[in-house]
């Protein structure tokens, strides 16, 4: 009799732990699906693929990647960054170019590796502006207003990126428009765009709890 009462409790506590994990997974669906939602809406209108249709801002923000994959090959996102930067500077639709991003080892140096590819392909190196504290997202857009005083630009990245840092712009009160550079096809970006779903969640947890960058520091003037 034991025995049958164990088995039966250890059938239903199976059922009811499968019902939970079932409807964690769907909550979590829910707010990954509302925080995508939420950040592309609000952004509609504001990303730009032309040259020629984006409106002009003094200072573009060209957040950082690493310049080289872990297998020693070119990193397609730095890539296609510095050739959207280039573009936009030939153009005339931005004078100045800064460029956040990290900066925390020896061995990656993202705003000195993407000045000097900008140089090569000819932006004078008194127009680039260096953030090495661009640590993430978060902390290259409020220190792009704290630290280098901005409270209008353009950013330019890829579509996905450009979205999530142009909804933290907006609300902290910097107008903001993006320039998409060139994406990755979607198997070479895969693990990206999953990371980029719980990014866009991180944000409202960042910004519902006043998350500040992990350095600020003294003002510098872009001129």
């Amino acid at each position: 009799m034991g025995k049958i009462r164990k088995v039966i409790f250890n059938k239903r506590f199976l059922k009811r732990s499968m019902f939970f994990i079932v409807f964690v997974l769907l909550m979590i669906g829910v707010v990954i699906h509302n925080a995508d939602n939420t950040i592309r809406e609000a952004t509609k209108g504001k990303l730009y693929t032309q040259v020629d249709s984006i409106p002009k801002n003094r200072v573009g923000l060209l957040l950082g990647t690493s310049q080289y994959l872990k297998d020693g090959r070119i990193n397609l996102y730095f890539q296609y960054r510095v050739e959207a930067a280039v573009a936009l500077f030939k153009a005339g639709k931005i004078d100045f170019i800064l460029i956040s991003g990290d900066n925390s080892t020896k061995e990656n140096d993202e705003p000195t590796d993407f000045k000097k590819a900008l140089i090569a392909l000819g932006i004078p190196a008194d127009r680039i502006y260096l953030d090495y504290a661009g640590f993430r997202t978060l902390d290259s857009v409020i220190r792009a207003r704290e630290v280098f005083g901005l409270t209008q630009m353009t950013i330019i990245s890829q579509a996905f990126h450009n979205e999530r840092a142009i909804y933290i712009a907006q609300k902290k009160g910097i107008k903001a428009v993006g320039f998409n550079a060139k994406d990755v096809n979607k198997y070479t970006g895969l693990k990206t765009r999953i990371r980029e779903r719980f990014a866009r969640v991180k944000v409202f947890w960042d910004l519902t709890f006043g998350v500040k960058p992990k350095f600020l520091g003294e003002k510098i003037e872009i001129r």
